[in-house]
């Protein structure tokens, strides 16, 4: 389930790793479309991306610090710094590889543990 974020714990919910924020509200029929898109990926990258929701309703100093006009908005932070926003409705598989680029769980899209593994060689110089 995917946890809703309030104006009180946005801050250090989203301070550390990969996050995405989806800002709704109840009376918005995108929204209520991106919901379980959102639960679904919650629950396939949980452990590797933390996933919140904020009511913009409820929660409008949030939803103006990030400048959220128009919704949902889904807010991709690392660390607590925005590095993407997504407006509109987004299916899982664009959300996915959204989050993938930021998570230090995958190297250009792959999960890290099916990424080559590339021995390094020493080399060998010929003193003679």
């Amino acid at each position: 389930m995917v946890k809703e974020w309030t104006d009180e714990d946005f801050a250090q919910e989203t301070a550390s790793g990969v996050t995405l924020t989806d800002f709704w509200a109840t009376w918005c029929g995108p929204c209520r479309m991106q919901a379980p898109v959102v639960e679904k990926l919650a629950e396939e990258m949980a452990g590797q991306v933390k996933i919140g929701k904020v009511d913009v309703d409820k929660n409008q100093a949030t939803a103006a610090k990030y400048g959220v006009m128009s919704i949902p908005t889904l807010l991709i932070q690392k660390d607590g710094q925005v590095v993407d926003t997504l407006i509109g409705y987004h299916d899982k598989g664009a959300l996915k590889a959204k989050l993938e680029q930021y998570s230090e769980y995958y190297v250009m899209g792959f999960p890290l543990y099916a990424v080559p593994f590339h021995p390094t060689f020493d080399v060998v110089s010929d003193t003679s």
